[in-house]
């Protein structure tokens, strides 16, 4: 009986916090969504780069709204002895563990695919659209001045393309390591300067141990979960009798 309120105790405290930490997210969400203005006004001098968090306004609600019916599905049912409760805690836990499980399955299973399905549409934007279209400009030109990168694969990604042939046989300056117009195929394949994918590819790896750290501590703190939620309501029926 003792360690069974024990287990009660702590549950109904670990889903107060994740109930008090759903809340929270939801209306900063809610907020960020219906007055951003404001929200950014708060950033002060930080304004001009806090503009990307008005665009996550929404998924911090959907992810506010889910911790907020955890939470609650939690503390009422460790609080309240509830069987229902807690088998419809446990079973939302479930499916959002298998969830993960299935997403990282298929990020496994089509990582070795990425470069191929990138490379498809990369290539020909590189090659046809490059320099003439706006955006896609802008987003190859901001992505390799950001990393130091030339093209997906390297600086033949524009060899033959509209961009080279409407600039006299010219590369973007980035291709060459003295970043400066005109930049010759010859000088490009001197300077070396590495593709966009590798360098996108490295900072991946870079990260995935923090990925793989936070994604396994949310599967254990999802088994604790669900083994304390089974726990407490396999052994209600000894603490009513």
């Amino acid at each position: 009986m003792g360690c069974f309120t024990f287990v009660k105790l702590m549950t109904v405290l670990f889903n107060l916090l994740i109930f008090l930490g759903g809340l929270t997210l939801l209306a900063m969400g809610i907020w960020v969504s219906v007055d951003g203005d404001s929200f950014l006004r708060l950033l002060g001098p930080f304004s001009g780069q806090g503009a990307q968090f008005v665009n996550v306004g929404f998924l911090c609600i959907a992810i506010g709204a889910v911790l907020l019916l955890l939470g609650l599905l939690g503390c009422c049912g460790a609080h309240k002895e509830s069987k229902c409760l807690l088998l419809t805690f446990f079973s939302v836990i479930l499916i959002i563990f298998f969830a993960e499980v299935a997403a990282g399955v298929v990020a496994l299973a089509y990582s070795s695919f990425a470069e191929g399905i990138l490379k498809a549409w990369a290539t020909p934007a590189l090659q046809k659209d490059y320099g003439s279209d706006p955006v896609v400009t802008k987003i190859w030109n901001t992505t390799m001045t950001e990393l130091q990168c030339c093209g997906f694969t390297n600086y033949t990604d524009f060899v033959g393309s509209k961009f080279e042939a409407e600039n006299g046989g010219s590369l973007p300056p980035g291709c060459c390591w003295t970043n400066s117009a005109p930049c010759s195929p010859y000088e490009a394949e001197r300077s070396a300067v590495q593709g966009c994918f590798k360098h996108i590819l490295e900072t991946l790896k870079e990260q995935a141990n923090i990925v793989g750290g936070i994604a396994a501590g949310l599967g254990v703190l999802e088994l604790a979960a669900m083994i304390v939620s089974m726990y407490l309501y396999c052994h209600l029926d000894t603490r009513i009798s």
